[in-house]
């Protein structure tokens, strides 16, 4: 039977309406997750919640410890994954707000312990990451976001910077020639980390701003917040609807 994790990104360190809440504190060989195992129930369905940047939101995108917290959710019998993460927008038909569903990503990433597959190995270990998000995952969140009445946008590349600043107008130029639609600082190593542990795996992301350079005046930190609450009240929305989405099918 499946068993469903939400990671819960910027704007997301819980889940307001989760229902008989009790938090266990997960000990893992790579040290200590982001916070401690949330469980409850959502729409009457069981769920682990998981704070990426802590309940007080202070861990850096870089210096999140992803290896202990995809660790831990394999730990406590997560099956499956829906990650919110807030990201900008490079793409002009996925503004401020909405909520898009990535199905190819390119990392940018360095200095991140990435892998589970390094260390008293009696064989190198690869995965295949031509698709790095679960087919079967992304579809019951389309069904749940037609469900909910939320726009599908499904087809996007998440370029995951190193962070913690925002990109330059120059770097998301690079990064619309590379093919990027959103960039973000978490999609990586969570993503291939969740492979190698063979969990079912999808990013749900946040619009939270135009990337830098698309518009005039810069960014505003306090317009994200704004884009981001508005946002975050479609998810809510839509994470009743996907856990119903999980329990009924499962993944495979």
């Amino acid at each position: 039977m499946s068993r469903l994790a939400i990671i819960g990104g910027t704007g997301l360190s819980k889940l307001v309406n989760l229902e008989n809440i009790h938090k266990r504190v997960i000990k893992t060989p790579y040290g200590e997750p982001s916070s401690p195992l949330t469980f409850g129930q959502l729409n009457g369905v069981d769920v682990v919640f998981l704070a990426r940047h802590g309940y007080g939101h202070n861990i850096p995108p870089h210096r999140i410890n992803y290896r202990a917290n995809i660790w831990a959710l394999k730990e406590v019998g997560v099956t499956d994954v829906t990650a919110v993460a807030a990201v900008g927008s490079i793409n002009r038909s996925m503004p401020p707000a909405s909520l898009v569903l990535p199905d190819q990503l390119i990392d940018y990433t360095w200095g991140r312990r990435s892998t589970y597959f390094e260390d008293d190995l009696e064989q190198v270990t690869h995965i295949d990451f031509t698709c790095p998000y679960s087919r079967e995952l992304r579809q019951k969140i389309k069904s749940a976001m037609n469900r909910s009445g939320i726009d599908v946008l499904d087809t996007a590349v998440y370029g995951c910077s190193q962070g913690p600043r925002l990109e330059t107008a120059a770097e998301v130029k690079k990064l619309a020639r590379d093919g990027c639609d959103l960039v973000g600082m978490t999609g990586m190593p969570e993503t291939a980390l969740a492979k190698e542990l063979g969990l079912n795996y999808a990013c749900c992301a946040v619009v939270v701003n135009w990337a830098a350079g698309l518009e005039e005046g810069g960014i505003s930190m306090q317009d994200i917040d704004g884009y981001a609450a508005n946002g975050m009240v479609k998810v809510e929305r839509l994470l009743k609807v996907i856990v119903t989405e999980i329990q009924i099918e499962g993944c495979e």
